[in-house]
């Protein structure tokens, strides 16, 4: 990545993003803990034009999921394969939902 490249980056007044140290009070966790979700490829930090490490709404929900799991005694590791999972199985359904609603409006006979 040069100097001048911008992917990955973030304007901190474009995009609602919350510090690590916000969304880990938010998640009522310590930093480590999204230290660690990071390592094991769940969530990657967006980063803000200073460089500091940014979270999504988006990740943070997932964040709270994995969290929940690891609760309840999953491994961290575990935790996030049963999260992407989870997340890649409710994609799924909302695509086959969108492709039913698309196949009934386009033969409104076969859904009779």
């Amino acid at each position: 990545m040069t100097a001048d490249d911008t992917f990955g980056r973030l304007d901190d007044d474009d995009y609602p993003a919350y510090t690590m140290g916000r969304a880990a009070e938010m998640l009522g966790t310590t930093p480590g803990f999204l230290r660690a979700l990071g390592e094991a490829r769940l969530i990657t930090p967006l980063r803000s034009a200073g460089g500091h490490r940014r979270y999504s709404r988006y990740q943070l929900r997932i964040a709270a999921r994995a969290r929940e799991l690891v609760d309840h005694g999953t491994s961290i590791e575990a935790a996030c394969r049963i999260v992407i999972l989870e997340d890649q199985l409710e994609e799924a359904r909302r695509i086959n939902a969108a492709y039913r609603r698309a196949a009934e409006s386009a033969n409104p006979t076969a859904a009779a």
